[in-house]
């Protein structure tokens, strides 16, 4: 699965350019697609974008044509609309002389609603994102009602997963949705003040972490210092789980909590869960490392690095020819032989989707010399899709929607297999009521009309083409 966009901005700073694109280094794993910042001087704005990753979209040249005191900047993973240079973001504008920029990480499920109407009333589109929807909505409505309000007003109307940032002439707005299905926290360096996806960004510039913007809030820096907006009346908060289980990064605090030491207490009550007879344990590098971590601690065996993975692959690693494609998971990963000689393994990791990378990952292991393999995932069964900013596969791809546990484990070739319960995941992280799990049990905290469910099934038929 992917994580569709990672957000930084900053308020403030000479070098306000530079320091997002370090900042968007750092959430480089939450999309690798494309990139762009866009930098405002407090009179104009100036933007650079591409395809591909950070260090590939910018240079020197680049960077210095980014002038000014205030920039946003997005990692994009799509999860609407299709992977193309015009797809990039932030989205920028021009409305009655002033640049508007936009970056948005989620995903809106009335999108397809809104903007039926708005072309009907004379909205010309220029993307296929979801997010320009809430740009026309803005626009819209700012002559009569000005900036502010009018942002109020669009996002009251819009429904879905959105943390978003909006960068104007001279101030920077950011904002969460309702819900707060996705992360954005707010840092200082200095005088500065920082917005981010995750607090990993921060670390890398040696910014100071504040707090969470607020489900429902909307905050807006400028000259004036930061004031805070409450969008809409507070609903019921449906953060998504799978930022702790997988999306972000171990040393991140999201939700208010360390990610790393959520996974390790998803292991540790993995281990309670299914115990196991076992020489090691080792993890699916790199997601699996904290809940492995956890799993030896609470059932005393052995923690080992069983297999090693090649960082020079990402995850958009493209398979030009199909033996290629049949050797995908030999080229990412390698199993250490010495290590699994004669050893029974239990192998951890944090999810299994179609089940069919996990399937030649335990082959591997067999083929390094493990005498058994123990499949343990530190999550319950993935039987739903999701509808709010992560790139499932359709329902019917999903393993666990139509095999029980004994058949998927007969289907990945493991001696055994144990997912973690809904409930022991729940237990592992603070207000568990506050929390989207769909993805494993169907309730959906928001409708999911029809016309969304087939864009949706579309688009994925279309990727895989």
């Amino acid at each position: 699965m992917q994580e569709d966009c990672g957000l930084f901005g900053i308020y403030g700073h000479p070098k306000a350019a530079e320091l997002t694109y370090l900042g968007l280094y750092a959430l480089q794993h939450r999309g690798q697609e494309s990139a762009g910042i866009v930098s405002s001087d407090g009179v104009n704005a100036f933007i650079h974008r591409g395809m591909g990753l950070v260090n590939k979209v910018f240079n020197e040249e680049a960077l210095h044509s980014l002038v000014g005191h205030l920039a946003i900047g997005h990692n994009r993973y799509s999860t609407t609309g299709t992977s193309i240079i015009a797809n990039t973001q932030p989205l920028l504008v021009n409305f009655f002389g002033e640049g508007i920029a936009i970056s948005h990480n989620g995903n809106l499920i009335n999108a397809a609603e809104l903007r039926e109407k708005l072309e009907l009333g004379g909205s010309i589109f220029q993307t296929s994102m979801d997010t320009e929807v809430i740009v026309h909505l803005l626009t819209k409505f700012t002559k009569s009602l000005g900036k502010r309000k009018a942002l109020l007003k669009a996002l009251k109307k819009v429904k879905g997963a959105y943390s978003l940032l909006i960068l104007t002439n001279d101030e920077i707005i950011g904002a969460r949705d309702p819900h707060g299905f996705r992360p954005l926290v707010i840092g200082k360096l200095n005088k500065s003040f920082i917005f981010a996806s995750e607090t990993c960004a921060f670390d890398l510039i040696g910014a100071k972490y504040i707090r969470e913007v607020k489900p429902g809030e909307m905050v807006v820096i400028n000259k004036e210092g930061i004031k805070s907006f409450s969008l809409t009346p507070s609903k019921a908060i449906t953060q998504c789980i799978f930022e702790h289980i997988y999306f972000a990064r171990p040393d991140s605090l999201v939700f208010g909590e360390s990610v790393h030491r959520v996974r390790e207490k998803l292991g540790r009550r993995l281990s309670y869960e299914h115990p196991c007879k076992a020489d090691i344990v080792i993890p699916v590098p790199d997601s699996g490392v904290s809940a492995a971590l956890g799993y030896a601690r609470k059932s005393k065996i052995p923690f080992a690095i069983g297999l090693t993975r090649n960082h020079y692959i990402g995850r958009t690693f493209i398979q030009p020819l199909q033996f290629i494609r049949d050797m995908e998971v030999k080229i990412k990963l390698n199993p250490i032989k010495d290590v699994l000689k004669g050893k029974r393994v239990v192998l951890v990791d944090d999810s299994i989707v179609r089940g069919t990378t996990s399937k030649k990952i335990i082959r591997l292991l067999r083929e390094g010399g493990a005498s058994e393999v123990h499949f343990r995932i530190s999550s319950p069964p993935i039987k739903f899709p999701c509808f709010f900013g992560i790139d499932t596969p359709v329902q019917r791809e999903l393993i666990a929607s139509s095999h029980t546990v004994e058949e998927i484990k007969e289907e990945l070739e493991a001696d055994s297999l144990g997912y973690l319960s809904l409930e022991g995941l729940l237990s592992c992280v603070k207000n568990k009521e506050k929390y989207c799990t769909a993805c494993f049990n169907g309730k959906y905290s928001l409708k999911v009309h029809p016309q969304t469910k087939y864009i949706f099934e579309t688009k994925k038929h279309f990727r895989e083409l």
